[in-house]
């Protein structure tokens, strides 16, 4: 199992950056992938984006690519996530979460049921 605890979340304003980081510890060495996804109050957890531990492979979803990137230091084990141009829609909890199954495709890695472990996430709020 491996244990993740995301930070860096807080008050924005609109327009506004801000840098999330999940850290991994325990058995990090199965893990495969890692991705962010965040939930709206009210809403379904959704898929934001995705990167292999390798770094060969990334996947954004189409609401958050050019505004989010994100990022990983294998050495301290710590998935990143910059956020850009943030909207009051981004308002959210965001969590990471890794998996070990996916291998290609997007459907795969969006799919948040394909994730073992995650985060217990932290609080966005983008006021306007």
């Amino acid at each position: 199992q491996v244990q993740l605890v995301e930070s860096g979340g807080g008050l924005v304003q609109a327009g506004g950056s801000l840098r999330l980081s999940c850290a991994a510890s325990g058995r990090t060495s199965n893990t495969v992938y890692m991705g962010w996804f965040r939930q709206r109050p009210g809403k379904e957890r959704q898929f934001l984006a995705v990167r292999r531990w390798s770094g060969l492979t990334t996947y954004y979803a189409d609401s958050v690519k050019g505004r989010f990137t994100i990022s990983s230091d294998n050495g301290k084990n710590t998935l990143y996530l910059q956020m850009n141009n943030l909207s009051p829609e981004d308002t959210a909890v965001y969590y990471c979460a890794a998996g070990t199954t996916c291998y290609l495709t997007y459907g795969c890695y969006s799919n948040k049921g394909m994730y073992d472990d995650w985060g217990q996430g932290t609080h966005v709020t983008v006021s306007s």
